[in-house]
């Protein structure tokens, strides 16, 4: 049965499924043209982080990898 190889929900999977939301929607801003939004409303911080294509997809590929190494060790929750 399909529910015997469902795991558990626990903490590396939340963190991974944050991570990953967070990324897209870094790159949805980034790719989407929201840089002049991102320094009018965001000041403060775009100061220190700057919204641009290049950091945000090295991040999205980042969280990438880490998700196939913690599905590869078994520790991902995937709910099929």
């Amino acid at each position: 049965m399909w529910y015997n190889k469902v795991m558990e929900i626990n903490l590396e999977s939340i963190t991974w499924y944050v991570l990953l939301i967070d990324a897209i929607g870094a790159n949805l801003l980034a790719w989407g043209g929201a840089e002049s939004w991102w320094r009018k409303h965001m000041a403060p911080i775009g100061r220190f982080i700057p919204l641009s294509r290049g950091w945000t997809s090295y991040y999205l590929m980042l969280v990438l990898l880490f998700g196939f190494l913690l599905y590869r060790n078994g520790l991902l929750f995937t709910p099929f």
